[in-house]
């Protein structure tokens, strides 16, 4: 090699030397990024369950009459509240007053045939058995009279307990049966309110238990109701069964037939809870970091659920581990980073700030 080519040698290594120093110069070693990071919690979920409810009165009875005939007055108009034994309708009755007239002649007769009988019976002018035979008269007599009296009350429809009546299709002139319906009555004061609910929960839904009910007919108001009843049974087709919740109703606001929407929250199983803030999105889906010996471990999860500010997550974390929940977007997987605070589930700010690099010994110079 000749002395000018050794020469242009050693002057290009030179160069090459004092450029790779200038580069590790103006890229320093990165400090390690500071982070606020939170236990984990371990929680159980609170599955929440919707189903569609419909509503029936307390007690609810479809009125028949108990015999055919006339009607000759309606007494009652659709939304009225009745007492109990008020009278609802009138058929015509007079042959049935006819009749309990003609049994308390016979009842009349019968006693007095028997006081006869009685006066003289020390005399010996009647046998035993014909003293016996006017008991067993009188006795027919008066059961004659109460068959007459029920026929008579029959032709009363009565209500049959408190509550208030509905449309009625019946007019006076109208003939009816005991097949005939003539209104209904409903005890409202307090309503059930019928519900399927999946076989999951039978175990979780038991007397007493509150769920919350609103009323389609009122979206914005919502409603305590007390679980009264749970079927025995689950349904083959379906694979639920129905429950039988109580809803006030002193307003009497709420009809029975109406829908409505309830809503009930059962402790699923326990994962992992972690600040929302914690969970980063990316292209592979949702990911935090965790803390394990001084460095960021990126750690991919998948959201099972959320409850107030917090997000149920399934994936490898450690009963022990902490997330970061502040400064997520400055770190990557396997970063050095350095605890502001050790956040234990209270809200923590700090201010996050890219490391200064540091300036060559050249520049301080000049």
């Amino acid at each position: 090699m000749s002395f000018v080519s050794l020469r242009a040698f050693v002057v290009v290594a030179c160069l090459l030397l004092l450029a790779a120093c200038g580069e590790a110069e103006s890229e320093p070693e990165r400090a390690p990024v500071p982070v606020v990071a939170q236990d984990i919690r371990i929680l159980p979920e609170q599955l929440e369950v919707e189903a569609i409810g419909s509503a029936r009165a307390s007690t609810s009875a479809e009125i028949y009459p108990e015999t055919e005939g006339r009607v000759t007055n309606v007494l009652f108009t659709a939304g009225d509240f009745v007492g109990r034994g008020e009278p609802l309708l009138v058929l015509d009755a007079r042959q049935e007053r006819l009749a309990v007239e003609a049994a308390r002649v016979q009842v009349r007769e019968a006693d007095q045939l028997l006081a006869r009988y009685r006066r003289i019976e020390d005399t010996g002018a009647l046998s035993e058995s014909q003293i016996e035979a006017g008991e067993t008269a009188l006795a027919s007599a008066r059961v004659a009279l109460e068959q007459a009296q029920t026929a008579l009350a029959d032709r009363t429809v009565r209500a049959p307990f408190a509550g208030h009546v509905g449309l009625t299709e019946i007019d006076p002139g109208d003939r009816v049966n005991g097949t005939t319906p003539i209104t209904q009555i409903d005890q409202r004061g307090t309503l059930y309110v019928d519900f399927p609910a999946p076989e999951a929960v039978f175990n979780a839904l038991r007397p007493g238990q509150i769920v919350q009910v609103t009323p389609f007919s009122e979206p914005s108001r919502t409603i305590n109701a007390r679980v009264v009843t749970t079927d025995n049974r689950i349904s083959q087709d379906s694979r639920d069964f129905i429950v039988r919740t109580a809803v006030p109703n002193s307003d009497d606001r709420l009809r029975p037939g109406m829908s409505f929407r309830v809503v009930f929250t059962r402790a699923g199983e326990s994962r992992p809870a972690v600040p929302e803030q914690a969970i980063v999105w990316g292209g592979e889906g949702s990911h935090l970091f965790a803390v394990r010996d001084g460095k960021a471990v990126r750690v991919p999860v998948t959201i099972t659920a959320r409850r107030e500010g917090l997000v149920f997550v399934d994936g490898a974390l450690r009963r022990t581990d902490r997330v970061i929940v502040e400064g997520v977007q400055k770190v990557r997987d396997g970063q050095v980073i350095r605890l502001v605070r050790n956040g234990s589930g209270t809200e923590q700010r700090v201010q996050v700030r890219e490391p200064q690099a540091r300036t060559s010994p050249s520049a301080d110079a000049e």
